[in-house]
């Protein structure tokens, strides 16, 4: 008995040093390392044009059901949030209503994040609606809170600057579009009734000419008057936009094109890597591999389609202005081969532009220079 109790004191002893004291866990002091500013209220928002439909979820507690704010009490009752403490996290789907939301919210102090549009019926229910498109966005913000950066597709933010020089661009591509479908019409019109308009045809030395009946000149003026006014319009916007290009260009890629690229990029130190530069062309070959099967498809076509048709539009000129570019000559021959195919010769194409996008992300970014690259510049 007198021995048990010795080993039971010399235990307590053990157990009481300071080395081994400072390896045991101390329980009680486990609920002083989290911090006061750990309370997240975690906002997803489906913004329709007159309400704003928000689910919400305070902390780790389960979603509340999504509740319908106008914009203007929205905002009152963020402003609300805050002053009581809570630290939040927003996201909204990219859509027609720009970035102003974003701006306000981040204004609030807000960590707000703009996402990349997607169908939120991932189980192929058939329903969708505004709620629960809000709910399935709350799940994936938790998710991506929680630590799983893959949980959303954020979009980057552009300046007010940047936003509106790119939307001058897109508005010229707009009108150009516009002219392109009212001639179209005008075409149409006239084969309804047996006659064939080539070309050019409501220009002002094209239409005098015209070798149609009096009565289908009348039906086709209010076309042939709006294309007018969109073709003059159309003009005014290129000068505008090729006045302000100013650093230096490759031969063989215009000052429209140049800018068109310019202001869809928007800042291009904020690519880190040619992978992130192609995967935003969308200009990067497709895959459905599994175990050994390895299979490569067309390209992803995802990021920006403006960036994607302007790039290839200037391969094809890279290809008859750009003869010494290092691209040019690996595969200029098989593009100009009477014998190449079609579907071919579309392939090399793509893969210039590819490349082609990459070599000017470089060039931006000061990484190579037009001398390496083997780019004659335009004078």
């Amino acid at each position: 008995m007198r021995s048990t109790m010795s080993a039971h004191m010399n235990y307590h002893k053990i157990v009481s040093t300071p080395a081994v004291a400072a390896a045991q866990p101390v329980t009680h002091l486990r609920p002083q390392l989290q911090p006061d500013s750990a309370r997240v209220l975690k906002l997803a928002l489906d913004v329709p044009l007159l309400q704003h439909v928000v689910a919400l979820q305070y902390d780790g507690s389960s979603p509340k059901p999504p509740q319908r704010f106008t914009p203007k009490d929205f905002l009152a009752w963020v402003q609300k949030q805050i002053g009581q403490g809570w630290q939040i996290v927003s996201c909204y789907e990219a859509g027609p209503f720009g970035y102003g939301l974003h701006r306000q919210l981040t204004l609030l102090g807000v960590t707000h994040h703009v996402i990349r549009p997607r169908n939120w019926d991932d189980e192929h229910k058939g329903v969708k609606t505004d709620r629960t498109d809000a709910l399935s966005m709350l799940t994936a913000l938790d998710r991506f809170v929680a630590g799983n950066k893959h949980a959303l597709a954020r979009v980057r933010v552009p300046t007010e600057a940047e936003e509106r020089a790119r939307t001058e661009s897109r508005l010229r591509q707009s009108l150009r579009k516009d002219l392109k479908r009212i001639a179209q019409r005008g075409r149409g019109l006239a084969l309804q009734y047996g006659h064939r308009l080539k070309g050019c045809w409501y220009g002002p030395r094209t239409w005098p000419q015209l070798e149609i009946p009096d009565w289908l000149a009348k039906l086709l003026t209010p076309l042939q008057a709006a294309a007018i006014a969109l073709n003059q319009l159309l003009k005014e916007q290129t000068a505008q936009i090729e006045s302000q290009s100013t650093q230096p260009r490759p031969k063989g890629l215009g000052k429209l094109t140049e800018q068109i690229i310019t202001r869809e990029v928007c800042d291009p130190k904020r690519f880190h890597n040619r992978r992130q530069v192609s995967s935003y062309l969308g200009l990067c070959p497709g895959e459905h591999s599994s175990g050994q099967r390895q299979q490569r498809r067309s390209i992803t076509k995802t990021g920006n389609p403006r960036l994607r048709w302007a790039l290839c539009e200037a391969a094809w000129r890279l290809v008859r202005f750009q003869p010494d570019y290092r691209l040019c000559k690996k595969w200029r021959d098989q593009i100009l081969n009477p014998k190449t195919s079609s579907g071919r010769r579309k392939q090399l194409i793509v893969a210039l532009a590819r490349g082609f996008g990459v070599d000017w992300w470089r060039l931006c970014t000061g990484q190579t220079t037009a001398e390496k690259l083997g780019l004659l510049l335009a004078d």
